[in-house]
């Protein structure tokens, strides 16, 4: 069973404006609940704003733990003004007093129901005293107490408004983990196809220096050594396939990874034309079922985690076939760096079918493909245009409900050109870090581009050493 994308519900601004509820209006025994999820990012926001960073790991009694994360006691209790400051007694109200005995920890997926009801009423000093409690998702009691508010005095009707998006950052970096989590798996022989000029050549001895690869350097040899030089690099030691041009060493790797003599392929000065016209034929024997593809692994600071774009450098106008297995290739990336059911949003212009546009026919297709199990692996939803695809704040505005929609972990873009310019848009203007890498074949393929930094080679190189370690257990 695979899980399609919830129904979406109609847009927030066709509601009526919250209203409040005046003192004279209240009477005992009304009362107003409200529901939230607790997520990492609630805990480490708290975090942050109290200046609390300690309680994160839960405890069993026996001072062990039992390994869940759970959010501070006041997060908790902060739901509670919110519910009396929007909805009961609602805006215009002056919170008084709390007193609340927390009976539970609530942990990270928990799902709270916060409710207040009118216990007594003051009409001297227009105060209200109310019973809060909350259950968790199995009904099971969190906190319970009571709330001391003075009531308003007047009716205020205020618009709905939308919370902007507060994303944190700090800590270890995304290709900084990766590197970690690499490195000790162990170098594996990469073929380097005509690292002709100094940057390709120095990414492969930098990728080797840093335990990555073990390059098999695969172009002229007095090209090789005339680029060494002017770059000051030693070749000493670096095993060498000595070939005519730059599309003899195309073909060359491509037999060498045919024959297993390497896991993984990366191009030098070569255009990728030349080397994917080495690698698709059949009888170069590294095709597989799948239509290869080509992954952007993006980390930027104005999202909360790494995400990959797919395709920006291969398939220039896929078609609903060639897309499926674009999603496939996307999703088996993502199991591979950890992430168990990528959330995978089909992008287009607008969040709706259109019939004259084929990108949204294309995502309701896909959509579909994966509710009946023919994608599967991940969650999918689209079409999501780019601003409901990563900000939830942008897709409750539209009245979007979907399990993807804000938290994308995989963009899917119509063709070539959009995700190139959007990729490079992040690099160029988001201060994005991305590593590129193709999938489909037999072998991962890092393409590297001229304009690319040393964190960029570096971090598609740990990609491509990730891949070839899965694919000796499972190929794919």
């Amino acid at each position: 069973m695979h899980d399609a994308a919830p129904p979406r519900t109609p847009p927030s601004d066709a509601l009526p404006p919250p209203h409040n509820r005046t003192f004279d209006e209240l009477e005992v025994g009304d009362g107003a609940s409200l529901q939230r999820r607790l997520t990492i990012e609630d805990i480490r926001l708290f975090a942050v704003l109290s200046g609390d960073a300690e309680p994160q790991a839960a405890e069993d009694g026996s001072g062990e733990g039992d390994g869940g994360v759970i959010a501070h006691g006041m997060w908790a209790a902060s739901l509670v003004a919110a519910l009396l400051g929007t909805r009961l007694p609602g805006p215009g109200t002056r919170y008084v007093g709390q007193s609340l005995r927390f009976l539970a920890p609530v942990r990270v997926g928990d799902t709270l129901t916060v409710e207040v009801t009118v216990a007594a009423r003051d009409p001297a000093q227009r105060r209200v005293r109310l019973a809060c409690r909350a259950l968790n998702q199995d009904q099971a009691p969190v906190f319970e107490g009571e709330a001391e508010v003075v009531a308003p005095d007047r009716r205020i009707a205020r618009s709905r408004a939308t919370l902007p998006e507060v994303r944190l950052h700090g800590g270890t970096s995304g290709t900084q983990r990766l590197f970690d989590h690499v490195r000790p798996l162990g170098a594996v022989r990469m073929a380097v196809v005509h690292p002709c000029d100094a940057l390709s050549l120095r990414a492969a001895l930098e990728a080797r220096a840093a335990g990555l690869i073990e390059p098999v350097l695969v172009a002229p040899r007095a090209r090789l050594q005339a680029a060494a030089d002017e770059a000051g690099l030693d070749l000493d030691g670096i095993a060498i396939e000595d070939v005519a041009h730059s599309h003899a060493a195309a073909v060359r790797a491509a037999e060498l990874a045919a024959a297993g003599e390497v896991e993984t392929l990366m191009k030098g000065s070569l255009h990728t034309d030349e080397l994917l016209a080495a690698v698709l034929p059949a009888a170069a024997g590294l095709r597989t079922k799948r239509r290869v593809s080509h992954c952007f692994l993006i980390e930027t600071p104005a999202y909360p985690r790494p995400f990959i774009i797919t395709d920006a450098a291969i398939n220039i106008a896929p078609g609903l076939e060639e897309k499926a297995d674009i999603v496939r290739n996307a999703i088996d990336l993502a199991h591979a760096i950890g992430v168990d059911a990528p959330r995978v949003a089909i992008l287009a212009a607008v969040e709706t079918v259109n019939p004259r546009m084929v990108a949204t026919l294309d995502a309701a297709a896909l959509c579909k493909m994966a509710e009946r199990g023919q994608i599967a692996g991940g969650v999918l939803d689209g079409p999501l245009a780019f601003d409901n695809a990563v900000s939830a704040a942008a897709a409750r505005i539209k009245g979007i409900e979907s399990a993807v929609a804000g938290r994308a972990d995989v963009l899917v873009v119509p063709d070539l050109e959009s995700g190139n310019m959007l990729a490079k848009q992040l690099e160029f203007m988001g201060d994005a870090v991305s590593a590129g890498i193709v999938l489909g074949a037999k072998v991962p393929i890092v393409l590297t581009s001229r304009a690319d930094p040393h964190e960029a080679r570096m971090a598609a190189c740990a990609l491509a050493v990730l891949l070839a370690h899965r694919y000796r257990n499972a190929p794919p």
